[in-house]
Formats: structure tokens, C-alpha cells, sequence
């Protein structure tokens, strides 16, 4: 699909959708006004992130005092068939992320209430979900339609189907998603952030999101390194934060 079919296709699709009309207006200012926001601070935030990243299974040992080993072990078989349904998926998305990094902290709080930003094929959504079950707790995630090709039928896709009486999805922008979930539930134990990628986007969401969590609860926040949101945000707040280094790219983690 060419750039121009693909703006084309998603401005169509916010037309058909007039629930979505604050999320165009906000997208394009976004691209036009504040279009140089995007990275800003990039540079100064992936100099800072690379003298603090350590190891997934360092940050795990440090914050939760857990080992990571038995994840893998724990869950082959569900991982494995989630990777066959990624592969078998017509439709491409994000693949999984610091997966050990959300189950362990969900098992670290003990969490019965986890909100997330951005599904795509679910596997944060997994992860959080294989330790939410068993304290019969609920996921709730925000994440806008995918209107520039035909995947909303496979948001979620890897996520089995014994797992999704634990899960509330709202297919709305964070900015109308959010409001909605704590309307449901106020204080969450875990809280992870992965969908708007810009500066403004993110200071939004990550003030919102750290009012709803509990203390002792855990927030991550992943791409830490596209601009100095995260950074700002920790240091406007004095959070000592740690930054795991995954596949390239950075993830913030601490404890409130």
C-alpha cells in the first residue's frame, strides 16, 4: 500500500467514524502545528537512557526480586501458538515486546486491575493476562482502530480465548479511552504505555495514567528513546526510574 492510498484510506475511515473526529482533529495538528514535537529531546534522552539500560532480567531481579527462567517454561505452549497465529496473520503488526517485564510485574503486585495503551496483536495483553487470571483480575486496554488496513478483526489476535472474560478493550483514542476505564476503575497495580508516540501524547497520558496508580504499583512505558517525554516526565516528578534495554530500543519501568 502506497503512502498516499494509506493517508487516503485512514482519513476516509475517520470520516465514517464520528467518534473519532476529536482524535483527527488532534492528529492534524499534530502533523502540521506541533509536527516538530515528535522527537523532541531525542538525542539528549537516548544518551541518557544508554548509560542506565540494563538487562529485562536485571530489572526484573532489581525492582520485583524475581527470576525470569520459568516464564518461558511456565507458558511454552501458549507462546508457541501465539507465535503460529503471529505468523499465520494476514494483517502485519507490532511483535511482542519485554514480555517477562509486564507478567513479572503483574505477579510482583499481586495486580487485579492492569490498563494498557496500545494492543495490536496482543501480547503485552497476554503477558498481563496470564498472571490477572489467576486472581480472576481484568485488563483494561485502549487502542484506536486501525483504519488504514483491514485488521481490527485482529487486535488481540494471539490472545486465547480462556483468557478474554479478564479483558475490557476500548477501540477509542487514550484521550477517550482513558476517561472510560476509570470510570470503570480508578487505581490499577500495573500500567503500561505503548501507543501515541509523540512528546505531547505521551506527557498527556503518562500524568494521567501515574494519578490511577497505586502506590507500590508499577509503570512501564515502552519506546522511551523516541523523544525526552519519559525523561522529562521522571525528572519533573523525581522518580528514579530504571530503563531496560530490549531488541534496541529503551523501556522505562519503576515502582511508584
Amino acid at each position: 500500500m502506497s503512502e498516499i492510498t494509506r493517508v487516503l484510506k485512514t482519513f476516509i475511515g475517520y470520516l465514517k467514524r464520528p467518534d473519532l473526529y476529536p482524535e483527527l482533529g488532534r492528529k492534524i495538528i499534530k502533523n502540521t502545528v506541533n509536527r516538530g514535537n515528535a522527537f523532541k529531546g531525542k538525542e539528549k534522552t537516548n544518551s541518557w537512557a544508554a548509560e542506565r539500560a540494563i538487562s529485562q532480567e536485571e530489572a526484573v531481579l532489581k525492582l520485583f526480586g524475581l527470576e525470569t527462567g520459568a516464564f518461558r517454561k511456565d507458558y511454552a505452549e501458549v507462546l508457541r501458538t501465539a507465535e503460529q497465529k503471529e505468523k499465520a496473520c494476514p494483517v502485519k503488526m507490532g511483535g511482542p515486546g519485554a514480555l517477562e517485564l509486564i507478567y513479572y510485574a503483574c505477579e510482583f503486585t499481586n495486580a487485579k486491575n492492569v490498563v494498557e495503551t496500545g494492543v495490536a496483536y496482543g501480547w503485552s495483553s497476554l503477558a498481563s493476562l496470564l498472571s490477572l487470571a489467576k486472581r480472576n483480575g481484568t485488563l483494561y486496554s485502549s487502542d484506536m482502530p486501525y483504519l488504514a488496513q483491514d485488521g481490527d478483526q485482529y487486535v488481540g489476535y494471539v490472545v486465547p480465548q480462556n483468557l478474554k472474560s479478564n479483558w475490557k478493550l476500548f477501540r477509542f483514542a487514550d484521550k477517550e479511552s482513558l476517561p472510560k476505564i476509570f470510570a470503570e476503575n480508578s487505581v490499577f497495580d500495573v500500567l503500561h504505555y505503548d501507543s501515541d508516540k509523540s512528546y505531547n501524547g505521551r506527557i498527556w497520558a503518562y500524568n494521567e495514567l501515574y494519578k490511577h496508580l497505586k502506590k507500590g504499583g508499577v509503570f512501564i512505558s515502552d519506546d522511551i528513546g523516541d523523544n525526552s517525554a519519559y525523561q522529562d516526565f521522571c525528572e519533573k516528578n523525581s522518580i528514579e526510574t530504571m530503563v531496560v534495554e530490549y531488541e534496541g530500543k529503551y523501556i522505562g519501568v519503576f515502582v511508584k
